[in-house]
């Protein structure tokens, strides 16, 4: 935007009283120049920001809304471009709780437009009248010395802080607006400098010690801008954006988080990572969702670091499905589980619906156990990608039945209502708790953690997940035989979709504790191979700042679905390095093949 000086200003501003100001969450927003947006008022009223600016000019015994004279439109008045629309969106009580600020700028002479304009104003009592409105006089004004002979619905902006007024006239200032470019160059990219930001703090304290709401005007505009301004206090935030700073700033209080949960990182010995030595074991573990934006913010929310970025094989992997551009979790999952890609919505089936034989399947008959271990319904895509053959995900009679008659050795997921029983309980043991499973010698075995959907880190799960591949680990090895173990963080997804920060860095973080599980046995074992990645990202999340010191991540989302891009994959142990490079995800399955030989 144009940083405009003090002297061309000259404004009619909406905004509320004091009092109001402290009884918000956030800044309010002041529409600059709102007569230059394409619907004046309305557009910027509409969308809730509190504060509208307009300039105005008298001549011929009119009040124009406009800069300077030569600019002058006849039919562009105050009255009909604010007034009028004003006191009709009073009288029909819309948006009857939005608190706003009226502050007039004047372009002309201070004494004759400001009397001019009470005069006008006198027409419309729902405004003058109306609490929750305060009419602001910026500008062209009178001295200080005449505010106490103008009526109670006029107050004014003071724009020469340090300079000392009577108490009497201070009453009748309304609000304080300064010149940011009297202390900054900054255009509202990076980061303020720590000089102009202790500077621009010092007046923004000195601003407030008047117990009036501040504002600057002339100030970069943008979300990192608008994000600057807000943490540091500014009541009133300059925008010519008015939509996306109202949106971006009501947004906020969701979207910028501190973490509480936390994973102890777990650094892996790597005395057989990247060797060449036989691998008896596979553990597959997914992030459902899982960007590497996820990852990051998990990373820095987590003190800088996880278990699984002391990893040292990486590979990124594309996700198309056979019929889409941006895969969903059953293509994407069955992809990894077949070697096969094939059509968004089809489990362990091919592009024709015949069924693919999965890898559970093909190590089953090689004498391996096998299992999946999930924090969704155990039909859900992911999971039921590694034991069923469907169409379409939503088949869950045709899914559950699968389940029943696999050959899994374990299964831990939420989703108990889908199964009859009596039928389920013939095939597998089904066990009260997670903490029943390394303790049971049966060959194979069930835990339904949910009856329907399983809770999330943020409504108490704790760390469901982590005890349940530990547990699960010890109870494949008690077998004797080489084991193969996929496990899902489902959820992250679940919160890409809601477009909601704090659980995806609460799921990211809990999937990195599993993670730590499985490193640690992967060190203990010397015979396993970890594969950690995602079946796709979600929501196109995004972190554009935060603080490591406090945990705290301000996440931002161009989607609430998945997106096309690339996903990390982490490898560790025994022929890790086969999984480096970039390549398509049905590659794992085969990737993964080869290494078990």
């Amino acid at each position: 935007m144009t940083l405009t000086k003090p002297f061309f200003f000259a404004l009619i501003c909406i905004v509320i009283n004091n009092n109001l100001l402290s009884a918000q969450n956030g800044p309010y927003i002041h529409s600059h120049n709102d007569y230059n947006q394409e619907v004046p008022f309305w557009d910027a009223y509409a969308n809730g920001a509190n504060s509208i600016e307009v300039d105005v000019f008298l001549k011929d015994n009119n009040l124009y809304v406009t800069h300077n004279e030569e600019d002058i439109v006849l039919t562009k008045t105050l009255e009909s471009l604010y007034l009028k629309p004003l006191e009709i969106v009073l009288r029909m009580a819309y948006k009857k709780h939005q608190k706003l600020f009226l502050l007039i700028d004047i372009k002309s002479g201070a004494v004759a437009t400001l009397d001019k304009l009470i005069d006008t104003l006198k027409k419309f009592p729902t405004i003058i009248d109306n609490p929750n409105i305060k009419i602001i006089i910026s500008g062209n004004r009178p001295k200080p010395d005449t505010y106490l002979k103008y009526p109670r619905f006029i107050f004014f902006d003071y724009q020469e802080l340090g300079k000392v007024m009577p108490q009497e006239y201070w009453e009748k200032v309304a609000m304080v607006s300064l010149d940011f470019s009297k202390f900054s160059n900054w255009n509202g990219k990076g980061r303020l400098t720590h000089d102009d930001y202790n500077r621009v703090m010092d007046v923004i304290n000195k601003a407030k010690a008047t117990k009036k709401p501040c504002r600057f005007w002339g100030t970069p505009d943008s979300k990192s801008a608008w994000k600057a301004f807000s943490d540091m206090g500014v009541d009133i935030i300059n925008t010519d954006e008015p939509y996306k700073c109202v949106r971006y700033i009501n947004s906020l209080q969701d979207r910028v988080i501190s973490a509480t949960t936390f994973s102890k990182v777990y650094t892996p010995s790597f005395k057989t990572d990247q060797k060449q030595f036989p691998v008896k074991n596979v553990i597959l573990l997914i992030g459902d969702g899982n960007g590497l934006s996820q990852i990051s913010s998990a990373v820095l929310a987590n003190n800088g670091e996880l278990s699984l970025t002391q990893l040292k094989s990486l590979g990124l992997i594309k996700t198309q499905s056979a019929d889409d551009f941006t895969t969903d979790s059953a293509a994407a999952g069955t992809a990894l589980a077949t070697g096969e890609k094939t059509n968004n919505r089809a489990i362990g089936t091919d592009k024709e619906g015949v069924s693919i034989e999965n890898i559970t399947e093909i190590l089953q008959k090689r004498g391996f156990s096998t299992g999946c271990i999930t924090t969704d319904e155990i039909t859900g895509a992911t999971p039921s990608a590694f034991y069923a053959h469907a169409k379409d995900r939503s088949e869950t009679k045709i899914i559950s039945e699968d389940l029943i008659n696999s050959e899994l050795n374990l299964f831990v997921g939420g989703g108990a209502s889908n199964f009859k029983y009596p039928l389920l309980s013939e095939h597998f043991k089904l066990l009260p708790s997670v903490n029943d499973i390394n303790v049971s010698s049966e060959h194979r075995i069930g835990v339904f953690i949910s009856d329907g959907g399983v809770p999330s880190v943020l409504d108490g799960r704790g760390d469901l997940l982590a005890t349940a591949t530990k547990v699960g680990l010890e109870f494949l090895k008690k077998k004797n035989k080489p084991f193969f173990l996929m496990v899902e963080a489902a959820q992250i997804d679940s919160f890409g979709h809601a477009n909601n920060t704090a659980g995806i860095v609460a799921e990211t973080i809990d999937f990195d504790k599993a993670i730590t599980e499985a490193l640690k046995f992967a060190d203990i074992n010397g015979e396993t191979l970890v594969i950690i990645t995602a079946d796709h990202e979600t929501s196109g999340f995004s972190i554009p700042q935060g603080n490591i010191e406090n945990h705290s991540i301000e996440g931002d989302f161009i989607s609430h679905d998945h997106t096309g891009t690339m996903v990390p994959l982490f490898a560790y142990g025994p022929q890790s390095q086969e999984f480096q490079g970039v390549y398509e995800n049905n590659e794992v399955f085969f990737k993964i093949l080869r290494v078990l030989k």
